[in-house]
């Protein structure tokens, strides 16, 4: 299959993560790779991408920028050919009090987990319509079905990426183009590391596998899914639990997960 005929797949977040654990589903199903994230480290992460049998490229942007979703929109632009699936996950996550975290941080992580997902949806959804086909996949989160003390900004950035997904995947269901919501519980990757979370249960506490979790992402928007929770049973129970239970109750539950000093309790 040459680059003519291969499917293309963007990636957002493919360095490190669940991003790249996605990158290399869609490299080992045949498809070429367009991929960015905002440091060079994107870059070692293509040859392992390529090793796979895909044809990369790499952008290299901020995200949580205007210009830079400009510039990854303009690359792909440049490639000359349709996207046939694009998974937007590219995320940060800030943990605390919310009185004492780094207002910033927070505007950075609004700018990163919303407003660049609605800016780099506006601009490749269009496009997909136009061409009558496509699939996109948004990383949304376990958290985005319940409130989340000492992350309440991340949690709420993802109940805003989990019901945008939806209702646009409804405006487009005659369109040829399907949108799924890959809700992921706690997995092992540096997020927690960087959102200050060591030293809470949720930090300190095993993981889902990152590997698995894309593999079921990857499956879910191949079948036109509108979301699916990954990877492990104890996150599916955690997904239900969220849907049936107050926020009040749920608000409660993961205080005791994200409470800064919980690990040692």
């Amino acid at each position: 299959m040459d680059s003519l005929t291969r499917p293309l797949a963007v990636v957002t977040g493919a360095s490190s993560g669940i991003g790249y654990e996605l990158a290399k589903q869609f490299a080992q199903n045949g498809f070429d790779l367009l991929v960015t994230a905002t440091g060079s480290s994107i870059n070692e992460a293509a040859q392992a991408f390529e090793e796979l049998g895909a044809k990369v490229e790499t952008v290299q942007a901020d995200l949580a920028t205007y210009d830079g979703v400009e510039t990854l929109y303009k690359q792909i632009q440049a490639t000359g050919r349709p996207i046939d699936a694009i998974a937007i996950n590219a995320g940060v996550g800030v943990g605390g009090e919310f009185t004492k975290t780094d207002l910033q941080e927070e505007l950075n992580l609004v700018e990163l987990n919303v407003a660049s997902t609605v800016h780099l949806a506006k601009r490749v959804v269009k496009d997909m319509v136009d061409r009558g086909a496509g699939k996109i996949l948004f990383t949304s989160s376990i958290v985005s079905q319940m409130p989340s003390p000492f992350q309440a900004v991340y949690a709420a950035s993802k109940a805003f990426v989990h019901s945008f997904s939806e209702a646009i995947r409804n405006e487009l269901k005659d369109t040829g183009v399907t949108v799924t919501a890959l809700m992921p519980g706690a997995t092992e990757t540096n997020f927690f590391h960087r959102a200050g979370l060591d030293d809470t249960k949720v930090g300190a506490d095993k993981k889902d596998n990152p590997a698995e979790v894309a593999k079921q992402g990857f499956e879910a928007l191949m079948a036109g899914k509108d979301a699916t929770l990954a990877e492990s049973l104890k996150t599916k129970v955690q997904g239900a639990i969220g849907t049936i239970l107050p926020d009040t109750v749920t608000a409660e539950m993961n205080r005791k997960l994200n409470e800064p000093g919980s690990a040692n309790k």
